[in-house]
């Protein structure tokens, strides 16, 4: 492979953007990819995927290449570096290699790779929860999952169409997809391809969308013309498929403290097809008591530390800070203390994090049934999904029943 300076230098302003101006690196991607309109597809592909291997193993390859954070530019020439040497790529006579120390590089890794820590290049603290909240063997293979690339799977929207002509579709403009088992509305794709780009996608056929984030909704046994709320919709993934479950008919009610969210949700339904989604801005208590005994059915899709997606987000490791995971751990029982009370008597509700944290999802759901609010509920069923034995994001899943 030959490098090219134009890529390279993208990579590098990538890098400074995400380590020291603390931005997110799925939003500098995307400015990154607008950069150069004579970019073809494997260049792009280049450019994200070396920032996002170079991000994922920001520790491991500072350690070899000796710099820390903050970074300087040449710093971030000499992680460059590092990836390279790892890759087998040949190292050009820029200025920025003068010196690269190759062999040296080599056994420095291999050294380093012995140490957990350093191999799945994690900051300690995390390292350590891992091992206190899953057990030394359990933690070691979640983590290396956690440093997989994440497939694309997609979410067919049953509204508009269905998995076989989906996929169909997709064949006609060149993305092969399978199907998966265990997964009723799921296609993976063969290969990574820019599917927003598809008449598929234009017209609202489906969504990117997580497998293990799809099993969500379907745990929450919707039926159509029921009253269902989302509490914390975002920009409303599971919302979305809530509806299809839901066949358009009912009432689905989108709520969020982010408006700007729930705005991208109104655009998203649009091109789904969706017309029984009603928005609403948690901006006071008002809007949950008024649906206090109201829902048939209620998702809490909770905020969390998000440590079952670092596939997807590997950036978030370096963000997250240790009082962050004590503080999101109490907002987690005052989401379920507060909005619990909208679920009607035999209604269901279903608990949900995108952590692999036991501290998060199961002893949360058992503190909450001792609680005034929560002894009103009994646990019908949960789920535990770890990255390393089902192939996609961690997650985790309670369907609880009001009395």
């Amino acid at each position: 492979m030959r490098l090219h300076r134009n890529l390279c230098f993208a990579v590098i302003d990538g890098l400074h953007l995400i380590f020291n101006e603390g931005e997110y690196a799925d939003k500098v991607i995307q400015q990154l990819l607008k950069r150069d309109k004579r970019w073809g597809s494997r260049d792009r592909g280049f450019v994200a995927e070396t920032v996002y291997t170079i991000v994922r193993y920001q520790r491991l390859y500072a350690e070899i290449a000796n710099v820390k954070a903050p970074y300087h530019r040449d710093d971030l020439w000499r992680m460059f570096a590092v990836w390279a040497t790892l890759k087998g790529i040949k190292l050009p006579d820029w200025k920025y290699f003068t010196d690269t120390p190759t062999r040296k590089i080599k056994g420095r890794f291999d050294e380093l790779s012995k140490i957990r820590k350093y191999r799945e290049s994690i900051p300690d603290w995390i390292d350590e929860l891992g091992v206190a909240e899953l057990g030394e063997a359990e933690w070691t293979k979640e983590i290396a999952m956690q440093n997989e690339q994440a497939e694309v799977i997609l979410r067919v929207n049953t509204i508009k169409t269905n998995k076989k002509d989906l996929q169909l579709k997709l064949q006609s403009e060149d993305i092969e997809t399978e199907f998966l088992p265990n997964h009723p509305s799921a296609l993976k794709l063969v290969e990574r391809a820019n599917v927003f780009k598809t008449e598929a996608f234009k017209n609202g056929w489906f969504e990117v969308q997580d497998a293990s984030s799809q099993l969500v909704a379907d745990y929450l046994d919707v039926k159509p013309g029921m009253k269902v709320v989302d509490v914390c919709a975002g920009a409303g993934g599971k919302t979305l498929h809530l509806a299809s479950l839901m066949e358009n008919k009912g009432q689905l009610i989108a709520m969020d403290i982010y408006e700007s969210k729930l705005k991208k949700l109104k655009v998203r339904a649009r091109r789904n097809g969706v017309h029984n989604i009603e928005m609403k801005v948690i901006d006071s208590t008002k809007p949950i008591k008024k649906l206090h005994g109201k829902a048939d059915r209620l998702l809490i899709d909770a905020p969390c530390s998000g440590l079952g997606v670092l596939r997807r987000n590997p950036d978030a490791k370096w963000k997250l800070q240790p009082e962050f995971i004590e503080n999101i751990k109490k907002t987690q029982l005052e989401v379920l203390d507060q909005y619990s009370k909208m679920v009607k008597s035999g209604g269901k509700m279903v608990y949900a994090t995108c952590s692999v944290l036991p501290s998060e999802n199961q002893k949360q759901v058992e503190t909450f049934l001792t609680t005034e609010a929560g002894k009103e509920f009994t646990l019908v069923k949960d789920k535990k999904i770890l990255a390393y034995k089902s192939g996609f994001d961690g997650f985790y899943m309670a369907l609880l029943e009001k009395k």
